[in-house]
């Protein structure tokens, strides 16, 4: 199939998915249609097949890349020997990451549901792994007596979920930098979790 005039795949695909993002994220996966995306990037309907297979998999790409990418980065940080400092940076990462990306955010928790079963095994398996970071420093400082906690497996999620209200609310040049959110932040983690 003929690419269209002036398209160029390393520009063209990724503004296919960065156009898709931001019509998930406003509208809804639901109610976007793959003739809006090409109309939001400026191609032919049919041209978005040279670059995605269907919505489902431009879906399961973003959320994919999301991932990965939220993973590399807090792997990237390396080791601390701590468990508190450990869970003090992973706090600030977890904020300062998630709010440069409100739209991946939300539609990677969001737009689970509208993945098939095998995609949403697969993003499933990233977001635990995800996941096991932070529950692996709760782990750590429980057992060298740092950390009171009675399961690290709700506790983990509900930091995550703590943190993850940060990008419904937060404005830059609001009322709290970003440095005095991430201490409030971090003093209530701390507290919830301190022996």
């Amino acid at each position: 199939m003929a690419r269209t005039q002036g398209s160029h795949s390393d520009i063209t695909g990724p503004r296919i998915r960065k156009a898709a993002l931001g019509l998930f994220a406003r509208h809804g996966y639901a109610a976007v249609s793959m003739r809006q995306i090409a109309k939001e990037v400026g191609v032919q309907a049919g041209a978005l097949y040279n670059y995605t297979p269907d919505k489902q998999s431009l879906l399961f790409r973003l959320m994919r890349d999301h991932m990965q990418e939220l993973q590399q980065a807090y792997d990237a940080l390396g080791e601390t020997g701590d468990a508190q400092e450990a869970l003090r940076r992973f706090v600030g990462f977890h904020i300062r990451f998630h709010l440069e990306r409100p739209d991946e955010v939300f539609i990677a928790y969001m737009e689970l549901r509208n993945l098939t079963p095998d995609n949403f095994a697969e993003i499933e398996d990233l977001r635990r792994a995800y996941e096991d970071s932070l529950e692996r420093i709760l782990s750590e400082g429980q057992q060298a007596g740092h950390f009171a906690i009675s399961d690290t497996k709700i506790a983990t999620l509900a930091v995550i979920a703590m943190l993850n209200g940060v990008m419904t609310w937060y404005r830059s040049g609001g009322r709290l930098s970003l440095d005095e959110v991430e201490q409030i932040y971090w003093d209530m983690v701390r507290r919830a979790v301190m022996a």
